[in-house]
């Protein structure tokens, strides 16, 4: 499930990208406007700005604008920056993999089984992005 907090990246990149003059977007509209909490929304914008997805601008006509074309920013990698492993299980992670504790992988029918869930939805997730998601 999406964390709120991941919700919230999307709804404000989402109404970025809806913009397309790439002009910077100051906090405070996005937060009015798509109903996200001011200091919640200041912390999801600085994450995406050291991730390199968004950047900023001070003073006059400033606020936040993509780095990165919104076109190139995967559903996926927003997903891992917010929340962090995609798959269900740990065991299956491709970035946050775990060994799962008591378990044998090789006899494990659910870790075959979330191996196929894993791989359904990153084929969706990684080909998915900003740009498709946001209204046109």
């Amino acid at each position: 499930m999406l964390s709120k907090k991941a919700q919230y990246a999307f709804k404000a990149l989402m109404y970025m990208a809806e913009k397309k003059d790439n002009q910077p977007v100051l906090i405070a509209e996005i937060a009015k406007k798509k109903k996200i909490p001011l200091k919640f929304l200041e912390n999801i914008l600085l994450e995406l700005k050291k991730a390199g997805i968004l950047e900023s601008k001070k003073g006059k006509g400033g606020g936040y604008f993509f780095k990165v074309a919104p076109k190139e920013v995967s559903m996926a990698k927003i997903m891992r920056l917010i929340d962090g492993p995609i798959a269900m299980l740990p065991c299956v992670s491709l970035y946050f993999y775990e060994r799962c504790k008591n378990c044998d992988e090789k006899q494990c029918g659910l870790h075959d089984s979330m191996i196929q869930v894993r791989d359904a939805t990153l084929k969706l997730l990684e080909k998915k992005t900003v740009a498709d998601i946001a209204k046109h």
